[in-house]
């Protein structure tokens, strides 16, 4: 994101301020800051002063900006995705792959898999769902050597997965 860039300035614009502190709130956001949302960016108004920052430019920036907190918000957040249909849950996670550990320790292959299958019995209702916080709270024995996958792609496609999960 672009939020460093300069703005041109306008005889009549947005309030610097206001601006600045938007821009430096998204920012955080994308960077594992406090959340912010793609609405509560399209909900904001400036206050238009003297020598403010340009409207067309600032407009342009903050929509480059929705698009990026748009991509990196769970998938059940993202637009067209209001709330996830075990139908769709199911598919996604019965296609979700996943890097190998490679050289380094990973999650053990047999035990993500098993925990991904329950959740799918869950989701069909064939045994006890499970829910965002089984997700959340789910750990893994972890290999040196053997099949294992990436540590960090695991964790992410389960954050994604709880959060879809709430929103049921």
């Amino acid at each position: 994101m672009r939020t460093g860039a300069r703005l041109p300035v306008a005889l009549r614009g947005y309030d610097r301020k206001q601006v600045d502190t938007l821009l430096q709130r998204i920012s955080q956001a994308l960077n594992g800051g406090p959340p912010m949302s793609a609405d509560e960016v399209r909900e904001t108004r400036f206050d238009v002063v003297l020598r403010g920052y340009d409207p067309r430019a600032v407009d342009e920036l903050v929509r480059e900006c929705i698009r990026e907190l748009q991509a990196a918000a769970p998938i059940g957040e993202r637009p067209g995705r209001s709330r996830a249909q075990p139908g769709w849950l199911i598919n996604w996670i019965q296609n979700a792959r996943f890097p190998g550990a490679g050289l380094r320790s990973g999650y053990d292959v047999r035990d993500v898999d098993a925990f991904l299958d329950r959740v799918v019995a869950g989701l069909r209702g064939i045994a006890p769902p499970v829910t965002a916080r089984d997700v959340r709270e789910s750990s893994f024995r972890i290999v040196r050597l053997g099949p294992g996958y990436d540590e960090q792609e695991v964790d992410r496609f389960l954050l994604q997965l709880a959060g879809a999960l709430e929103r049921r």
